[in-house]
């Protein structure tokens, strides 16, 4: 029997991408499954530019058993409000949605297969609807790490079961959680603050919803997180079942192409210098500074006096939800002196081609805004990270890097980009402990690395799951 999966991502970069990755190996992996990927645009009609590229190249990419769907602003033009919420928005695309997997498996067609269930993003939980009204499973794609979805889960449990709101403890200082997850207590300040604020209650339904699908495939693998992983694997019936299929990788995208020339320079410039001797900052697609935190960075830079490749953009203003862009006279912005003092032992670029740059030998440390993507990427080749989150759950990815898992170094776990300013020496600190030869995080995170590329290969964790995955969704859709 030939089945089609709905895979319904979020079109943000961290989200998009592994989810379309996820999909590859599925249908690499069994020829009778094939899988249509529907793109919802963003809600503000805005992404980065390596973004909107890669979702265009998706558009002509289609094969027979993976085919892309690129919806359009124009395909809800006369249903939506001009500045519509979160939800009202994706409730419009909701008929549209619906029109498209009828096409796609109209009986009728000479290549129709049978709808076996959905697979949404974590953000797009209302799709579970969509998915109900074909009488067909749903799946979740957590495209973060297993403690942070414990997290999450916990944070529901409490609120609808123990009548606890977290958002009680915003304004207490040194307060800490516990968190079955976690062996360790949780600090209020390293929780994202979305979950503090009046947003949670969106927040909790959406996580309600969670528990109504019949299983959720997580960016993670079992060794990484021994005890989130106990946690699921606790016997409590109300959870769906949890696949752990990562690393789920895109390392090809970010290679720069042959007219990206300062790209190239670096990669090149990287070739020559000596093994493990770079730390790289990098602070992901939204991840901008204003220029007196950019001073801040130089100072502690040149006085660690590593080499480095420094990815640098400007901060948006405040409240804004545009990527950051680029300073376009950096001797205005940074020291008086440094690009001339430092020309030799380092290299400073805009957007980076962040695989590329981890990937090459040279790399001896990855100064990191904690994204979860990234994070794999680091532990894949080896790379250990110092911690610097800026926005969403990357304060709670710090926590469990550090604290939890002891495969990171703190430069601070708890950071608000918009008020707050890290100094030169916590910065040059964090560098220093990051690219000692013979620390404790090295040998783990090399040992981590190796445990990350068994997982994938046959008979590792996540390639089990994948199959066990495979094998429920055609168990699932004789049930349903």
């Amino acid at each position: 029997m030939k089945l089609e999966l709905i895979f319904i991502p979020s079109p943000g970069d961290g989200h998009l991408r592994p989810l379309v990755e996820l999909a590859k190996l599925l249908v690499d992996g069994d020829g009778r499954l094939s899988i249509t990927v529907v793109i919802i645009p963003s809600m503000q009609g805005i992404g980065t530019e390596s973004s909107s590229s890669y979702i265009s190249s998706l558009s002509t990419a289609s094969t027979d058993h993976l085919r892309y769907n690129v919806l359009t602003m124009a395909d809800i033009s006369n249903s939506v409000d001009s500045k519509p919420d979160f939800e009202s928005y994706l409730e419009s695309y909701k008929p549209v949605v619906k029109a498209t997997v009828a096409k796609v498996t109209d009986p009728s067609r000479p290549d129709s297969r049978r709808l076996a269930g959905f697979v949404v993003d974590m953000l797009y939980t209302t799709m579970i609807d969509v998915a109900n009204e074909f009488g067909v499973p749903s799946y979740l794609f957590f495209p973060s790490n297993a403690t942070f979805l414990g997290l999450q889960l916990h944070v529901q449990y409490l609120y609808d079961v123990k009548k606890y709101d977290v958002s009680e403890l915003k304004d207490s200082k040194g307060t800490k959680l516990e968190v079955p997850s976690l062996t360790r207590s949780l600090p209020v300040k390293c929780f994202p603050s979305l979950m503090l604020s009046k947003e949670r209650l969106r927040i909790v339904s959406q996580i309600r919803r969670f528990r109504e699908t019949k299983g959720i495939l997580i960016n993670t693998f079992t060794e990484l997180e021994p005890q989130a992983m106990k946690f699921f694997s606790s016997g409590d019936h109300s959870l769906p079942t949890v696949y752990t299929v990562g690393p789920v990788l895109n390392l090809k995208i970010n290679s720069p192409k042959s007219g990206e020339d300062k790209q190239l320079d670096i990669l090149k410039w990287l070739d020559k210098q000596p093994r493990k001797s770079i730390v790289f900052l990098c602070f992901g697609s939204m991840g901008g500074f204003r220029e007196e935190q950019a001073k801040e960075i130089a100072i502690a830079l040149e006085r660690s006096g590593h080499r480095f490749v420094w990815s640098l953009r400007r901060a948006q203003p405040q409240g804004t939800m545009r990527p950051p862009g680029e300073f376009t006279n950096l001797d205005e912005v940074l020291p008086e002196g440094f690009l001339e003092r430092t020309a030799e032992i380092g290299k400073i670029i805009g957007w980076a081609p962040q695989s590329a740059i981890l990937a090459n030998p040279a790399i001896g440390g990855f100064v990191s805004y904690c994204g979860w993507n990234s994070t794999l990427e680091s532990l894949w080749f080896g790379v250990p990270i110092a911690t610097w989150p800026l926005y969403a759950e990357q304060q709670f990815n710090a926590f469990e890097m550090v604290e939890e898992l002891g495969l990171a170094v703190e430069i601070r776990n708890s950071f608000r980009p918009e008020t707050e300013l890290m100094t030169a020496d916590e910065i040059e600190r964090g560098i220093r402990c990051l690219m000692e030869h013979d620390c404790d995080v090295r040998h783990k995170v090399k040992e981590m690395s190796a445990k990350s590329h068994v997982a994938l290969m046959d008979g590792g964790s996540s390639h089990t799951a994948l199959i066990k995955f495979r094998q429920d969704v055609t168990k699932n859709i004789h049930k349903s």
